[in-house]
């Protein structure tokens, strides 16, 4: 196939031949009226008026150079045609194009008033150049306020730090205290089971006793009644007797206190191994509490580092700054304006990577494929470039347009479909810097 226009220039330039030929045929009519056989003028035919119509006229022939002249033009017409047409089926083009390129568009990032605006529309701007100023006292308050909060927030892990330490050797403390309340309390069980043996042996010692005075009184009795003996000795036997016996009461009572003291120290043994027994088993927990506190002030510390680091971006951000090199399109932001986070306030365009959107018909890419050499003729600037295919399109226009057609209800029409084919231009051209994204052009693609 060939350009758009081309049936269109066919036609028109068959209609000038036509015309060509029609106004020769005219002139050499003309001539003939104009002229005898002979070649002599009409005022001297209508002089040998008589002479002429005794003789019969003869039609005139035309000249064999005419003739070859116009059998010569109609050749070269036709060869030149056909060249034409054997040289135009090798390219495709189109004027539905245009030059095409990346436009970045500035959002703020955070909210605020715009206090400064650094470029105009049509500006050249370079990556990582500050073009809009936000007011930052906000910011620079909440940036202070998370300051300070990392402050007390490491403060606070710094102080629970040593807790973890102190608390095992407080455990340990506890540990050995409770094993020495144990030995101390299994040495006073054993003292008081001592002191018990003892009070028994002394109560069987005093039993002895008060039996062999209660026997010498038994003995002394018929004795003394008999005054075989003086009464004193007798009472003497009686009241050792009777101390004998209360010895043996004592010692019996001393015995059971023994008994008593032997039991309060089993208890006090029981409660020292419960004790030392909690206390191996709290040391453990008492220390993973501790770290469970130093890991949480730790995480306090570091959420506490994030916000500082979240307030210091959003300081950051009161000055935008444009991310690609270009020209500004659109100037949005006005000193003292409000803006909110998303908001545009620039549109910049990208001039060091453009190329061409060409929409050709469907039936023009037939034989199109990527890396096939393009001519590329700018309208605003009267000049060609260089370029190629650089990608073939995903689906047509209408494909991926904002309300895409819905073939399957109602009467349908066929309809040629466009697709855009990406033609990237070839670099190291003069001109390519006056180049601009929405300017038109035409591309001629070379398919064979």
């Amino acid at each position: 196939m060939v350009d758009d226009r081309t049936p269109y220039a066919s036609h028109q330039e068959i209609e000038q031949l036509r015309d060509e030929l029609r106004r020769l045929k005219e002139e050499q009519e003309k001539q003939k009226n104009g002229r005898h056989e002979d070649g002599q003028p009409k005022d001297e035919k209508k002089e040998e008026s008589g002479e002429e119509n005794e003789k019969p006229e003869e039609p005139k022939k035309p000249h064999p150079v005419r003739k070859f002249i116009l059998i010569a033009l109609v050749l070269v017409l036709a060869i030149g045609g056909l060249l034409w047409w054997l040289h135009a089926r090798n390219f495709e083009s189109t004027d539905d194009a245009i030059v095409d390129g990346h436009t970045s568009g500035l959002a703020a990032r955070v909210a605020g008033t715009v206090i400064a605006v650094y470029v105009e529309e049509n500006q050249f701007v370079k990556a990582g150049q500050v073009v809009v100023d936000l007011d930052p006292r906000d910011y620079e308050a909440a940036v202070a306020s998370a300051r300070g909060q990392l402050q007390q927030a490491q403060a606070q892990q710094q102080a629970e730090l040593p807790s973890v330490p102190v608390t095992r050797v407080t455990s340990q403390t506890n540990i050995a205290n409770a094993g020495s309340s144990i030995a101390s309390a299994e040495a006073g069980v054993a003292a008081a089971q001592r002191n018990y043996e003892a009070a028994l042996d002394r109560v069987r010692e005093a039993q002895a006793t008060a039996a062999k005075a209660q026997s010498d009184v038994d003995r002394y009795r018929p004795l003394a009644e008999k005054d075989e003996v003086p009464r004193e000795q007798f009472d003497q036997v009686v009241a050792t007797a009777t101390s004998s016996a209360a010895a043996v009461a004592a010692n019996q009572a001393g015995a059971q206190a023994a008994l008593k003291q032997v039991d309060q120290a089993r208890a006090q043994l029981a409660q020292a191994r419960q004790t030392a027994g909690e206390v191996a088993n709290n040391a453990p927990r008492q220390i993973a509490i501790q770290q469970a506190n130093v890991r949480s002030r730790a995480g306090s510390a570091q959420m506490s580092r994030a916000q500082l680091e979240q307030a210091l971006l959003n300081l950051s951000y009161c000055k935008i700054q444009t991310p690609v090199s270009g020209i500004v399109a659109r100037r949005v932001a006005e000193i003292g304006q409000h803006v909110a986070p998303g908001q545009e306030v620039l549109l910049v365009t990208r001039l060091d990577d453009l190329w061409v959107t060409a929409n050709f018909r469907e039936t023009q890419i037939r034989r199109m494929v990527a890396g096939q050499s393009a001519r590329i003729h700018v309208d605003a600037l009267a000049q060609d470039f260089d370029g190629y295919v650089e990608s073939m399109p995903a689906a047509s226009g209408s494909i991926t347009s904002l309300l895409p057609p819905e073939n399957a209800t109602g009467n349908f029409i066929k309809v040629v479909q466009r697709l855009p084919v990406r033609i990237r231009f070839k670099q190291g051209q003069n001109g390519l810097d006056r180049l601009r994204p929405g300017m038109s052009v035409e591309p001629k693609v070379r398919v064979r």
